[in-house]
């Protein structure tokens, strides 16, 4: 017993550490990036132009309907043949924003179009632009309504960082592989990483609360 608690104390810190400087921040640059994307998506899907909102669709079915794992082998695996070498972690960051814009696009989406219509009819009474009335009126109340779901989104992220050990990305997982494949003790080096992943995920939970409680503000009643 003495022994296995040496070994997980005396893991620890690598896996953490992993988390500091590998989980976080991949899942930080994904998300940012993919949310970007995903809501020039969503306003294309929402455009009356046909060929903006056909491409939007498209791309969101493929995303949506095509594995992230696969999606992260195309990248780093795949691009190679065609004369694209992409490093490791550029390579996690371009699949794993694009999983997120796939994703997250729908979200923004229904977000904007929970909004009554009556607010963009009271925007453009007072003289707001089109671009003014979304960026001012529109979005703030739709960044209410989507964040329970892009939250889990986000959650779900930090988890499915733990791919990007299978392209030789030094993060949370890899590290708890590392150590275990040289202590020969996986099921409790996997157990204290999926704790770790746990407590992440607990923060991020709350995180979520406050910022819901935050935004309440912008919602019309």
């Amino acid at each position: 017993m003495t022994s296995n608690w040496d070994l997980i104390t005396s893991s620890l810190g690598p896996i953490i550490s992993g988390a500091i400087t590998g989980t976080i921040p991949l899942t930080l640059a994904s998300f940012v990036l993919g949310l970007f994307l995903a809501l020039v998506m969503a306003l294309m899907r929402i455009s009356t132009n046909k060929v903006l909102s056909t491409i939007a669709r498209l791309y969101i079915s493929v995303i949506r309907g095509t594995p992230l794992l696969v999606q992260l082998f195309v990248i780093f695996y795949g691009l190679p043949s065609i004369g694209v070498k992409l490093d490791p972690w550029p390579s996690a960051i371009i699949a794993f924003s694009l999983n997120v814009g796939g994703y997250a696009a729908e979200v923004i989406r229904a977000a904007i179009l929970s909004v009554p219509k009556g607010q963009w009819e009271a925007a453009h009474m007072i003289g707001m632009p089109h671009v003014q009335s979304l960026v001012r009126i529109i979005l703030p109340q739709a960044a209410r309504v989507s964040v329970p779901p892009l939250s889990n989104t986000f959650i779900s992220l930090v988890k499915d960082t733990s791919l990007a050990s299978l392209i030789l990305v030094t993060e949370l997982f890899r590290q708890a592989q590392q150590v275990a494949a040289f202590s020969q003790e996986f099921m409790i080096l996997y157990l204290e990483a999926a704790v770790v992943y746990w407590v992440i995920c607990l923060v991020l939970s709350s995180a979520q609360s406050l910022l819901e409680k935050r935004l309440d503000r912008y919602v019309a009643h």
